[in-house]
């Protein structure tokens, strides 16, 4: 019987992970990948603070190291569901049932893939999912960004601003945005639109050089220079073993004590819903998650 598990090792998890700790809640962490998540393999962080240019690689390893020095016990297994019975919660993993008086669901998000061929080759060599993150890196430099839908006009509003040109592509003859987001990018000069047209190839050795394209009412294909290919056609949070109340996107709604529809069952960082997914958000949820954990469980031991 544990105090606190933790699902997800990535910045929130392990986050949570070093609180409880300190706590003393008794604590395991079960992580079905490696540690560390999606910014595990990201090449360069210059927004967390502290460190004004550091690679995701280490980063992660700092969190592992400070959370396993407290003592943090860390199961790799992959949770397949949580079940309740009476207070306490049941998480069944691929490598048995463990038991615990409160849960942190820290799993994340992954963003969704095109599948095209260069882009797992060039991730983090120019291939990002996450204007905010690498936006900094294209100063002055071209890049596309693949997506129609709000996320994808506001991160190309937002990389106008640092890139020399912007090639905004979509497949369909209109944009999904808001309006008034589809009215800021039309009127931006350096923003050009590429209707009806999706992403073929990137191509590139150390880095994107181009991209192909296909007009789907030509069927004609050409090449467009560019440094760098941000894709933002979705994003898919990890929360389908958990029966908690959700959004329409799959994200676990919580209020800001991060609490989800089920007592005793808590989530943290980008599986739930949020206005921004970046580390430093995901370190405060972990924060605010492990927090509100403890006083659940001293609650519980009455």
């Amino acid at each position: 019987m544990y105090d606190l598990i933790i699902i997800g090792g990535g910045p929130a998890g392990l986050t949570a992970g070093i609180y409880a700790q300190r706590a003393r809640l008794r604590t395991v962490l079960i992580e079905r990948e490696m540690v560390g998540g999606q910014i595990a393999v990201s090449d360069v962080i210059e927004n967390y603070p502290g460190f004004s240019s550091i690679s995701g690689a280490e980063l992660v390893q700092r969190f592992e190291e400070h959370a396993k020095g407290f003592g943090l016990e860390i199961k790799a297994a992959e949770v397949e569901g949580i079940g309740v019975e009476g207070n306490i919660k049941v998480v069944r993993t691929s490598e048995g049932e463990l038991r615990a008086k409160a849960v942190i669901v820290a799993t994340g998000a992954k963003p969704r893939k095109l599948g095209v061929k260069g882009e797992r080759e060039l991730l983090g060599k120019g291939v990002s999912y996450c204007a905010t993150c690498d936006g900094p890196f294209f100063r002055g430099q071209r890049v596309c960004v693949v997506g129609g839908g709000d996320t994808a006009v506001k991160e190309a509003a937002y990389l106008a601003k640092l890139a020399s040109k912007v090639y905004l592509v979509h497949r369909r003859d209109k944009l999904r945005a808001e309006k008034i987001l589809q009215e800021k990018v039309m009127k931006t000069e350096n923003i050009e639109i590429l209707w009806s047209h999706i992403l073929k190839e990137i191509k590139g050795e150390n880095g994107v050089e181009a991209v192909v394209l296909e007009d789907l009412k030509t069927g004609s294909q050409k090449t467009v220079e560019v440094e760098g290919a941000f894709i933002f056609v979705g994003i898919n949070p990890t929360t389908d073993f958990v029966d908690v109340e959700k959004d329409d996107g799959g994200f676990i709604k919580t209020n800001q004590r991060m609490e989800t529809s089920v007592e005793g069952i808590f989530a943290a960082g980008d599986c739930r819903t949020t206005p921004l997914r970046q580390v430093s958000t995901a370190v405060g949820d972990g924060a605010i998650a492990a927090f509100v954990a403890e006083g659940y469980v001293e609650g519980f031991d009455g």
